[in-house]
């Protein structure tokens, strides 16, 4: 079913006193079309993970019971949110909600608004999804997610960038959707290696690449290296995977875990995690993840690897064009560490720095409570810029 113009929701809602769900409740509605007031009836029945996978796939059901497709993609898709590695029903709604949603939005496909490539990478497909701007073309963009995003989630943000004026190639790269889900592949973060072959493949230059979430890291980390990229939108401030999980800590417990790391002090470094995870289930929820898309072992394991995604000891190279953008309320990101980043980025073209706020309804993760907004103001830096 084709939609006659791309509209986001506007809104912040108190869904959840447990701030990851809450915003993944929000995320429900805001980027993924689920309906609000049905959200609402299930929001305070969730308590841990075993509860957000049942009350999801009940409302989902009932959505398809009730020839409501739209709606249960939304919920089948976030069902496998907080569903770990091992549990069989991870791959089999992830499969469900993506089968759903290519028959439902069948239209963009047949009459070719939207076109598939399949690009070989390593031993992998990475999948990419092209649409062409309407009317006078401005610019040529490059979009991707973060660390626990799938493509189809920005299907309609790559619509509107098209509705604007913008050729947009939308993919999944390794760790991400059905990259790591069906084909097992994990996150690296030589996340220039993934784009270039893209880029080549494709046969295109001048390109504006825009990361979300984690992707604010990846996004200037493959631009550092592919030089086909001209302007470069950070989509979250992200200087440093792991200075970002340490930002939510209290500072004296931040200097405690740096030691550790610093010697190597393992077994200390998972009692922690695990401690933590019990309290938190926004810490329970990383680590779990973590391990599973980045190949980790242990939560020691997890916390190596999270120190190679950054851009801090490569920013130098970044000469392009830079956008970052932040959320004064971001529940993952303590938007105070944007001084690390800025300072990295000693050798830029230009630099523009932009954080919304509650005031713009526009303060969680990713902006997702006014998308319009943040999308707006992409579009006119793009311009400026050009």
């Amino acid at each position: 079913m084709k939609k006659d113009k791309i509209t986001f929701n506007k809104g912040i809602y108190s869904l959840n006193k447990e701030p990851n769900f809450n915003f993944q409740l929000n995320r429900i509605v805001m980027w993924n079309d689920g309906d609000l007031e049905e959200i609402k009836r299930i929001a305070h029945k969730i308590r841990n993970s075993d509860t957000w996978k049942k009350e999801l796939i009940d409302i989902g059901n009932k959505a398809v019971n009730e020839g409501r497709i739209k709606e249960a993609i939304a919920y089948y898709r976030m069902s496998e949110f907080f569903m770990y590695d091992k549990d069989p029903d991870k791959v089999k709604y992830y499969k469900l909600a993506v089968e759903m949603f290519y028959d439902y939005y069948k239209e963009y496909f047949d009459d070719k608004t939207v076109i598939n490539y399949q690009v070989p990478y390593e031993n992998v497909i990475l999948p990419v999804l092209y649409t062409k701007a309407v009317g006078k073309k401005k610019d040529t963009i490059l979009l991707h997610g973060g660390n626990d995003s799938y493509m189809e989630e920005l299907f309609f943000v790559m619509l509107y960038f098209a509705e604007n004026g913008f050729d947009v190639y939308l993919f999944e790269g390794p760790g991400q959707g059905g990259v790591m889900r069906i084909q097992g592949k994990h996150f690296t973060y030589k996340w220039e290696e993934p784009v270039k072959t893209i880029i080549e493949y494709l046969d295109i230059d001048d390109i504006t690449i825009i990361g979300a979430s984690l992707g604010g890291m990846l996004a200037p980390r493959a631009a550092a290296y592919e030089k086909r990229i001209k302007r470069v939108i950070a989509w979250s401030i992200f200087p440093n995977f792991f200075s970002v999980v340490l930002s939510r800590m209290p500072y004296g417990e931040q200097k405690i875990v740096k030691l550790l790391m610093k010697f190597h002090v393992a077994p200390i470094i998972n009692l922690l995690f695990n401690l933590s995870a019990k309290k938190d289930a926004t810490v329970d929820w990383g680590i779990k993840h973590g391990m599973y898309a980045y190949n980790a072992k242990s939560p020691y394991d997890y916390a190596v690897k999270l120190s190679e995604f950054q851009i801090e000891n490569i920013g130098h190279l970044i000469d392009q064009d830079v956008l970052v953008i932040g959320a004064n309320k971001d529940h993952f990101i303590n938007y105070k560490i944007f001084k690390d980043e800025l300072e990295c980025l000693n050798n830029i073209h230009s630099l523009t720095f932009r954080l919304f706020t509650d005031k713009e309804i526009a303060s969680n993760h990713c902006n997702m409570g006014n998308t319009k907004l943040t999308l707006d103001t992409m579009i006119n830096w793009i311009e400026q810029i050009k």
